[in-house]
């Protein structure tokens, strides 16, 4: 069973008196561990798409199935159970809690998910690991560079064991030498597993993927196997 089915998905808004149509009929197959980018300019309705993949809009007709699940036309509290379980957000802007340090902030997910205060310690523990941050838990936000700070989002996305990563121009806050290092992030946790989805404008960002999708005017206006990914090299792919 594929991970994510989404047949002739669309979303229109109002606006006045004018109906903006900003997907006009999408239809994706994403099947569990790959990685792709969904790439187009400003306005081609991709952040329209990443809002209905990441369960944070409903399409106005459609369908999508995530994890044998018809999510399509679920009510507000349906959705928020279906991301806190299936979804792991990581944001251009980190989205962290100032006063917070590295572990709580990425415990948060499983508080909200009425996890023991000893289990989720342990979760969060080993997600921080994971993105090489085993020595920054205690340090707040302000204490970390821009590339540690997306690390600890990356980390808060994985605690719940997610069966997507939706990344949101993940790159855009960051210099391009600490972004080639989460972009090599994301090519190790894909190798891991992991499914990831990146969302991006930027041609670079989505040449690390295996697979791109690009929208335009609210159409699938190409869906191409990457052969050849970028590779990021093993000095970047170290802790930013």
């Amino acid at each position: 069973m594929s991970l994510i089915q989404i047949h002739d998905l669309t979303r229109r808004y109002v606006m006045g008196t004018e109906t903006v149509h900003a997907l006009r009929g999408v239809s994706l197959t994403i099947e569990r561990g790959e990685y792709l980018a969904i790439m187009g300019p400003s306005g081609s309705g991709k952040s329209t798409l990443m809002n209905l993949l990441g369960c944070l809009d409903t399409p106005s007709s459609g369908y999508y199935e995530l994890n044998g699940v018809n999510v399509a036309h679920m009510d507000d509290n349906a959705l928020a159970e279906i991301r806190n379980r299936e979804i792991g957000f990581v944001f251009q802007s980190f989205n962290l809690l100032p006063r917070s340090d590295s572990l709580h902030n990425v415990e948060l997910p499983l508080i909200y998910s009425g996890m023991s205060m000893g289990d989720r310690r342990e979760r969060a523990i080993q997600a921080l690991t994971h993105v090489g941050l085993e020595d920054r838990m205690h340090h707040k936000p302000n204490e970390l560079s821009g590339g540690q700070r997306q690390r600890v989002a990356i980390a808060r996305a994985l605690v719940n064991d997610p069966s997507i990563v939706l990344a949101d121009e993940p790159t855009g806050n960051l210099d391009s030498r600490t972004g080639e290092e989460i972009l090599g992030l994301f090519e190790t946790l894909s190798r891991r597993g992991n499914t990831i989805i990146v969302v991006t404008h930027e041609e670079e960002v989505a040449q690390h993927a295996r697979r791109i999708i690009r929208i335009r005017d609210g159409l699938v206006a190409a869906d191409e196997i990457n052969p050849n990914p970028r590779a990021t090299t093993r000095t970047e792919a170290q802790p930013a």
